[in-house]
């Protein structure tokens, strides 16, 4: 095969993937962006679609995608939050340094705090309890107990349990029974 044969299909083959993708967007009604602090253009994942419905942050593929209306610092949080949601889980990880080989259930809550910065340093689930304002947040709200803390941000649960895709910090669009927890949330938010 000559350059000139290479060159035109390879111009063939970009014109039809250029088709599919606009094909798509127009089916689906669905364009595809970058999230905030999201994945690069340079990166092998896949790019993660526009934010979702307002005030209701979007879970795709394990990735949260921050609302379009979510303030900065809620958008700091979810980013952080999904920096790890791949990382395992391990007892007393994210209590030493943010950055760590593994989290529990209060360091993975601490680092996605931290990125929002309403942390200074990481909390253990018991002192959860008292951090921040009583009650539910608009878009974020830590629930935590002696044993356990998990958090609510922007419509998606943040938790270490209830994982069908391996152990550790995980995002979840299903809701955990709050029975036993305090809920408590940044003020403001």
């Amino acid at each position: 095969m000559t350059t000139a044969h290479r060159a035109a299909r390879f111009a063939a083959i970009c014109m039809f993937l250029t088709a599919l993708a606009v094909a798509t967007v127009c089916a689906t009604g669905k364009a595809w962006a970058r999230p905030t602090g999201g994945i690069s253009a340079t990166s092998a994942r896949p790019a993660a679609p526009a934010a979702g419905p307002v005030g209701a942050a979007s879970l795709v593929a394990g990735r949260a995608i921050a609302p379009v209306d979510a303030p900065a610092a809620v958008k700091r949080v979810i980013a952080a939050a999904n920096r790890i949601r791949t990382k395992p889980y391990v007892w007393g990880g994210g209590h030493g340094r943010w950055w760590d080989r593994g989290y529990d259930c209060s360091g993975a809550v601490s680092y996605a705090l931290r990125g929002g910065d309403f942390l200074a340093s990481p909390l253990p689930s018991g002192p959860m309890e008292r951090w921040g304002r009583p009650g539910a947040g608009r878009w974020v709200t830590v629930y935590a107990n002696a044993g356990h803390a998990y958090a609510v941000i922007a419509g998606l649960r943040w938790d270490t349990s209830g994982n069908t895709r391996g152990s550790g910090p995980r995002w979840h669009a299903d809701m955990a029974n709050a029975s036993g927890f305090v809920a408590r949330h940044p003020a403001g938010y």
